[in-house]
């Protein structure tokens, strides 16, 4: 069936609405140089507002006639969309929310390429540099909140959970609400809108009216997982490891919900992250939480954790099944000891720098079919750099099953192979069995083909 569709002519509210004019020749080029590809299509994914189709190939070739230019006008810039999905409408009007998001877009693709990768006191190639940068976009973006206490739970989950596991987020993120936290989430469906739509209600009841329901994605993603229309703020991150270190630099708190593929990457990102010695005593409450008859998801991720991992890795996280009301008062408890700590360090509230992340962590990682067959999936390591590998298996999996680049790929040149000792394989493969069984793998109107192969 064909897609409804609709031209406009968009000005700024709010975002880019007083530039100067070498601002503005920047803006220009966006739009019709090598960025031009890019921000058409994170804009459409915007546009795409309360469709999520979950394969960004899709998403791509349904609106081949999809075009956004930035044209200057006398008083400054507006955007030009030609052909863009209706749903972003009401009554011939953008809903501003989606207007909002589409400004955030230009913003951020701008600022990363203009004031991050071609400036010279950004050193991409180490450690420092790569947090610096995550820093400045995240300050460009102005959702750092100085003078207020920490209050920012970071919750991730799958998209694709069935209705009584969303219902639970909701009911968290209420809970959360009560208490006057704040969300950040991946900005997408499933336990990415859930906690924050729980959050909204929660302030709504105690009158607070500066709730910030914060989403970070990135370029590869975003296409899949659409903004919900709760985010109130959002943050395109250059690649999935500069938006992951933004979930955690971010973030006094994090709480995992039942998900897939990309779930299991986050923890094992986290895992690996809280697993480095400098890191031992430093305060991050982590909770895995979920309704009564998500048990066994738990169970299987533990399971998975201990056989990898190990102990250590385990003692990082809290398992509390189906008490919303304890979730919320663990975080909160938790994050009274990280405003101890930050203050005892002279450390942010808004930014965590005292977390160290190692530089494996922080590279980008391309998931190629060579990439993949070179991953190091054995025990005879350091923890820390088997889960930065696992974490980049998982990262993998995600690309083949949603992302426009890892679907093509899969199309042309077959599966990932993805090669190791048996000690590790065999549990990633239960693990990942079970991922398919329980339809995690992809939305559940959708029948799941593997886009990998495990060999050991």
């Amino acid at each position: 069936m064909k897609q409804a569709v609709r031209d406009a002519l968009i000005a700024p509210n709010g975002h880019l609405d007083v530039l100067s004019r070498l601002e503005i020749s920047k803006l220009l080029n966006t739009s019709q140089g090598t960025l031009s590809a890019l921000f058409r299509n994170c804009s459409l994914a915007v546009l795409n507002y309360g469709e999520y189709l979950d394969d960004a190939k899709v998403l791509l070739e349904r609106f081949q006639d999809f075009s956004i230019s930035v044209v200057q006008e006398e008083r400054g810039i507006k955007l030009d969309l030609r052909n863009a999905p209706e749903v972003a409408f009401v009554d011939g009007e953008m809903i501003r929310g989606i207007r909002e998001h589409l400004f955030a877009v230009l913003r951020d693709i701008i600022y990363v390429d203009d004031e991050i990768n071609n400036n010279p006191k950004f050193d991409l190639a180490g450690s420092s540099g790569i947090t610096n940068a995550v820093f400045h976009i995240l300050r460009n973006a102005k959702i750092m909140r100085p003078r207020t206490n920490p209050r920012m739970v970071v919750c991730w989950g799958g998209h694709s959970i069935p209705e009584y596991e969303y219902d639970y987020t909701k009911e968290v993120g209420y809970q959360l609400g009560l208490r006057g936290m704040d969300i950040c989430t991946g900005c997408g469906p499933g336990a990415m809108k859930g906690p924050m739509k729980g959050a909204a209600i929660g302030h709504a009841k105690q009158r607070n009216y500066h709730g910030q329901y914060l989403g970070i994605t990135e370029p590869g993603i975003i296409a899949a997982e659409s903004p919900n229309p709760i985010v109130n703020a959002l943050v395109i991150l250059p690649d999935i490891e500069k938006r992951l270190e933004a979930f955690v630099r971010t973030g006094q708190a994090i709480i995992v919900f039942p998900g897939g593929v990309g779930t299991a990457e986050e923890i094992l990102y986290l895992l690996g992250v809280l697993m480095a010695p400098q890191n031992k005593h430093l305060p991050f409450p982590v909770i895995f939480t979920g309704p009564k008859k998500s048990a066994d998801y738990f169970q299987q991720i533990d399971t998975f954790i201990g056989a990898t991992l190990g102990p250590e890795a385990q003692e990082r996280y809290t398992i509390l099944i189906d008490d919303p009301v304890a979730v919320a008062k663990t975080v909160k408890e938790g994050m009274e000891r990280v405003r101890q700590f930050r203050k005892l360090n002279d450390d942010a509230y808004y930014y965590n720098w005292l977390l160290h992340i190692d530089y494996s962590f922080q590279q980008p990682f391309e998931p190629s079919h060579e990439n993949m067959g070179q991953l190091k999936l054995h025990l005879d390591q350091e923890k820390h750099l088997l889960a930065a590998d696992l974490r980049r298996a998982f990262s993998g999996i995600v690309a083949g099953n949603v992302k426009e680049s890892g679907i093509r790929a899969i199309e042309e040149q077959g599966l990932f192979e993805i090669h190791g000792d048996c000690a590790v394989m065999e549990p990633l493969d239960t693990l990942l069995s079970d991922f398919i069984a329980a339809g995690r793998m992809k939305l559940a109107t959708t029948t799941y083909n593997p886009c990998y192969r495990l060999e050991s």
